[in-house]
């Protein structure tokens, strides 16, 4: 089952389109890699569905109900989203700002509960950042606001969960971790699209790929369907090449 929805989706810019009649799907229960150039159009898809992003044409679907017909609040629930080099050097403490990822489930001006507080706890505790919990933003590196403003958003406890480029800022045993996270949210029932540039870390995690190219979509399937020769020559101008030590390896073209 596909729990977003893309059915020829337009963005437009000026005279740039942006995104050129994208129809795909994001699966339940899957973690989709949305890999392309820069410029390509994968942050313009993931705002597109979460309401941030007007559409110059086509539509989309959440959860089997049209984008327009959700609420604001309701869709702030069913989809959390963790944006592309999102900074927070504010001087609060980190587990204060994983609650913000509890808003959608209160009333204005309230207090979060033990629930709301359990479900931080709980998130930091995943993405390994508990002893960040009491220690202020500003005071954190860049890798370790990344994993405080991830765990943000599995504290919304949310259907579906659109992460765009989480593990830019992380180091390579975090950048794992950050995965395997996703994975693990997978596999809890939760649709996971995460927009990648590191092709390896896309075949090895992810189940299905959407290749996006100048706004439109060049290939979708598994890894070894999507990330086939034709397309990485294509798209990337790259190919595979031999490497001793079994590791994915790529030389321009």
């Amino acid at each position: 089952m596909n729990a977003v929805e893309f059915t020829g989706v337009s963005v437009r810019f000026g005279k740039r389109l942006a995104l050129d009649g994208v129809s795909a799907g994001l699966k339940a229960g899957a973690v989709t890699g949305i890999i392309g150039p820069n410029g390509a159009g994968k942050t313009t898809l993931l705002r597109a569905a979460l309401g941030l992003q007007d559409l110059s044409g086509g539509g989309i679907r959440i959860l089997d109900k049209p984008l327009p017909s959700w609420s604001r609040q309701a869709l702030a629930k069913a989809a959390a989203y963790l944006p592309q080099g999102g900074e927070a050097r504010w001087p609060m403490a980190a587990e204060e700002v994983v609650l913000l990822g509890r808003l959608p489930y209160r009333t204005a001006f309230t207090a979060a509960d033990a629930k709301d507080r359990k479900a931080a706890a709980e998130a930091l505790a995943r993405c390994d950042a508990s002893v960040f919990g009491p220690r202020r933003m500003d005071e954190l590196s860049a890798g370790e606001r990344a994993r405080v403003l991830f765990a943000r958003a599995l504290a919304t406890g949310a259907a579906i969960l659109m992460a765009d480029e989480p593990a830019a800022f992380l180091d390579p045993s975090h950048q794992l971790r950050m995965m395997e996270l996703l994975c693990e949210e997978a596999r809890r029932g939760t649709a996971v699209a995460v927009t990648l540039h590191d092709l390896s870390l896309a075949a090895r995690h992810c189940d299905e790929i959407l290749v996006l190219h100048q706004g439109r979509r060049e290939a979708e399937g598994t890894p070894s369907e999507a990330l086939s020769d034709a397309t990485l020559a294509r798209v990337f101008r790259i190919a595979r090449v031999a490497d001793p030590a079994g590791l994915a390896a790529f030389t321009r073209i």
